[in-house]
């Protein structure tokens, strides 16, 4: 974020602070419950979020050198990323050209060609057929050019590799972020490296597990055990810019900057900032490093989650690694403690006690994600 949006933050909590009044919105809202486990709405979801808008798929450095590969999940359809010979990122519906099997079974490796694990067709990793057992006898007019792999539209941007399942547009990740470009710029994800990842199934609804981390409400109470020490009781605040959402989760620290000059001030020492990215992934950014939380619908009521801890290239040192391992895995206690939640919810929308849910007016911000999700998919 830039200078004037930083001070402006700080200023607006330091205010609330002082004040013991949470962030509010003008009125608080009922959601109706099938919003969560309707296949019906999940199916529409699927059809004109996840398998249209663009979202992130990999940080750059999972292709890490050319003729580098990654397989992914995203909307029910296996991915292939490769990385070409002079560097450029592509994205390929895994899928075979003649039978429709899948074209390469494996999560990750290095490879300029790969053959499908059927009939032996070969791709180049820029998508294009360039073997066909018996050809001649099997295929004789059979026009290769016609028959190279599906290509996704595909961008690297900011230090991630963005794609979008709709073959009919083009992908543009600054217009997708619009006001928030710059604070991806800011994160120089570029300048990082996976430090760890670990992989969660949950059994929830993917907005609910995104509605999660976008109050404090729940912090002194879920989170007795872990964090509510560390954080003011409800406080927080958001600012929206077009579907994507911007939370300032600030720390009990954030009262010492009151005391200090402002040209002294830096928002990420005492507070936590979310980015919510619409539609797939959100961004826990800390003082000196940030999480990356990846979710994958799979059912109405299926969330995998991918959690990823990413720390600057520089400081992913021998000395610093006990450090960073203590930092991953206590953001995995915190979550989980937020996931069980999700699931407790989900197994409760079923009993009958709710005919809706409740969004606080210091919960401004679900509602507000719900209505980008209802737009999308009207």
């Amino acid at each position: 974020m830039d200078r004037s949006t930083e001070i402006e933050l700080i200023e607006e909590l330091l205010g609330l602070h002082a004040q013991k009044a949470p962030f509010l919105d003008e009125q608080w809202t009922r959601e109706p419950l099938e919003r969560y486990s309707s296949p019906e709405i999940f199916a529409r979801e699927r059809e004109h979020i996840a398998a249209t808008l663009p979202q992130i798929a990999a940080h750059s450095s999972a292709l890490p050198a050319p003729d580098s590969y990654v397989t992914t999940e995203i909307a029910g359809r296996s991915i292939l990323l490769t990385r070409d010979r002079e560097g450029s990122a592509h994205a390929f519906l895994n899928v075979c050209r003649h039978r429709g099997a899948t074209l390469v079974r494996g999560q990750k490796g290095c490879q300029l060609r790969f053959s499908c694990p059927y009939h032996g067709w070969t791709y180049s990793n820029t998508g294009d057929l360039v073997g066909v057992p018996h050809q001649k006898t099997g295929f004789p007019d059979l026009d290769r050019a016609a028959l190279g792999l599906v290509a996704v539209p595909c961008q690297e941007y900011a230090g991630w590799i963005w794609l979008s399942l709709d073959t009919n547009c083009d992908i543009d990740i600054k217009a997708h972020l619009g006001a928030l470009a710059g604070d991806m710029l800011a994160m120089r994800a570029d300048e990082h490296q996976i430090f760890a990842s670990d992989v969660r199934d949950i059994n929830a609804n993917w907005k609910i597990l995104v509605e999660g981390g976008l109050e404090a409400y729940h912090f002194r109470v879920a989170h007795a055990d872990s964090i509510a020490g560390l954080f003011p009781d409800n406080l927080s605040s958001y600012r929206c810019y077009g579907r994507h959402i911007r939370s300032i989760l600030p720390r009990n620290t954030i009262n010492s900057q009151a005391d200090m000059p402002q040209d002294q001030w830096r928002i990420r020492d005492h507070a936590n900032i979310l980015y919510s990215l619409f539609p797939g992934s959100q961004f826990l950014v800390q003082s000196d490093h940030f999480i990356w939380i990846r979710g994958i619908p799979l059912g109405p009521d299926r969330t995998r989650l991918e959690l990823t801890t990413l720390v600057p290239t520089t400081q992913n040192t021998e000395a610093r690694r006990d450090y960073w391992r203590k930092n991953h895995e206590f953001t995995l206690l915190t979550l989980d403690e937020d996931f069980q939640f999700a699931e407790e919810i989900q197994s409760g929308l079923a009993s009958g006690a709710n005919a809706h849910l409740n969004f606080g007016r210091f919960e401004g911000a679900l509602a507000r994600f719900n209505r980008y999700v209802d737009d999308a998919i009207a």
